[in-house]
């Protein structure tokens, strides 16, 4: 968290990928190592998978609570995948930007796109390639999470995306995990001393300027 002597706004990071090319791991070690960097939690009426947790994981709610959320416009972004719907909550997001805490999102392209049309300023979009789409494939098969059909469709999906890679703003290669982890905390670090960020810039400047020298 910002100190009040150098107070500043958070970032929104949007980190995109096709699942089983790492994502997830890259934001947990990003989030561990940042304590000023939360992970949004979404909401998803989806049933938990073994080992997942009620607001660790996601906040799993009903299809009814879910629209109610809706219609309060409580989420900055919702879609639907696989006849589930996920969204991301707007309060806790934009409350940790007003703290000058950041927050990283393990989020889909469309999600991203949402958020980036909403709050231009504050995000940025990190996509992190597989070193291939067979070493996706083998990684999907090996976890045992989904059916057949559902890898083949997010295989397909995964070349759609990987086509749009010139609208984010960094694109990482996940084939070596420290080094892409080092690459992406790098972008996090960058991104922390954005002058437009950092609120305590203009006037420690005009200070300077007051000074005799």
């Amino acid at each position: 968290m910002s100190s009040n002597e150098h107070p500043s706004r958070g970032l929104l990071l949007m980190i995109v990928a096709p699942s089983g090319v790492g994502k997830t791991s890259l934001t947990r070690r990003l989030i561990a190592d940042h304590p000023d960097l939360h992970l949004s939690i979404s909401a998803t009426t989806r049933l938990p998978r073994p080992g997942e947790h009620e607001g660790r994981d996601y906040h799993f709610v009903s299809r009814d609570a879910f629209k109610g959320m809706m219609a309060r416009d409580e989420f900055l972004e919702t879609a639907e995948v696989y006849g589930n719907f996920y969204g991301s909550p707007r309060p806790p997001i934009m409350g940790a930007l007003a703290r000058g805490d950041s927050v990283a999102f393990d989020i889909d392209y469309r999600g991203a796109v949402h958020i980036r049309e909403q709050a231009a300023a504050d995000s940025v979009m990190v996509y992190i390639l597989p070193p291939s789409l067979g070493e996706m494939k083998r990684r999907l098969y090996a976890r045992s999470q989904d059916s057949v059909e559902v890898i083949q469709e997010r295989l397909a999906r995964a070349k759609d995306e990987v086509a749009l890679w010139r609208t984010f703003d960094y694109v990482i290669m996940n084939d070596d995990f420290d080094r892409a982890y080092a690459e992406l905390a790098h972008i996090f670090h960058a991104e922390r001393l954005r002058s437009s960020r950092n609120q305590w810039i203009e006037p420690m400047v005009a200070s300077l300027l007051e000074e005799d020298i």
